[in-house]
C-alpha cells in the first residue's frame, strides 16, 4: 500500500481555517513534523501562540497566518 503525501496548504487555505486547529494541521501549514512542533512546544519555543489543556494542544490559527505572511 502506497502511502500518500499530504498536500501543504496554502496561506489562502490557512486563511480560511477555524480559529483554532490542531498541532499536526498546522505542523503541516509550516512545513515540520508534528513531532517537531510538540517538542518545541514542549520547551516554550513554538513559533506560533497554543492554547494548551491538559495534554492536549490547540494552535492559533491568526497566530500561524502572521508567521507565514512574515516568511
Amino acid at each position: 500500500m502506497a502511502s500518500q503525501k499530504v498536500k501543504q496548504p496554502t496561506l489562502a487555505q490557512v486563511r480560511s481555517w477555524p480559529a483554532t486547529v490542531n498541532v499536526p494541521q498546522a505542523a503541516l501549514a509550516l512545513g515540520c513534523s508534528r513531532s517537531q512542533l510538540y517538542d518545541l512546544i514542549k520547551r516554550g519555543e513554538s513559533p506560533v501562540r497554543v492554547l494548551s489543556f491538559g495534554s492536549r494542544h490547540k494552535v492559533i490559527t491568526a497566530s500561524l497566518v502572521a508567521l507565514l505572511e512574515a516568511a
